[in-house]
């Protein structure tokens, strides 16, 4: 386990719904190859704080390396209403593009 994702872990312990620490565990453990504590951390954020836009494009990103395109799919669907919601339209574009190269990859 990397220094950094110890940090974070400790940092969880006493912030246990701060979403960018939530966010930060789970890219650390998507980076280590452990996509299920990655998966577990990024639906902790989901239901915490379903308004942290960021979360959508890389939860959908790993639903897809795992195979999982119906998830990914509702995932980026999601993602797209929060960004439009949150008037992010760099995230909105990202996830436009994420879920039209997923339903039509040519």
């Amino acid at each position: 386990m990397s220094q950094r994702l110890q940090y974070l872990l400790q940092l969880a312990e006493s912030t246990p719904v701060d979403s960018f620490v939530l966010f930060a565990i789970a890219k650390e453990y998507e980076k280590s190859g452990e996509s299920t504590l990655a998966l577990e951390y990024y639906e902790k954020l989901r239901s915490t704080d379903p308004g942290y836009v960021g979360l959508y494009y890389h939860l959908g990103k790993l639903f897809e390396q795992n195979q999982d395109h119906q998830n990914a799919v509702l995932t980026y669907k999601q993602g797209i209403e929060t960004a439009r919601k949150a008037s992010d339209f760099h995230a909105l574009s990202e996830l436009s593009g994420a879920l039209l190269n997923l339903e039509d990859p040519e």
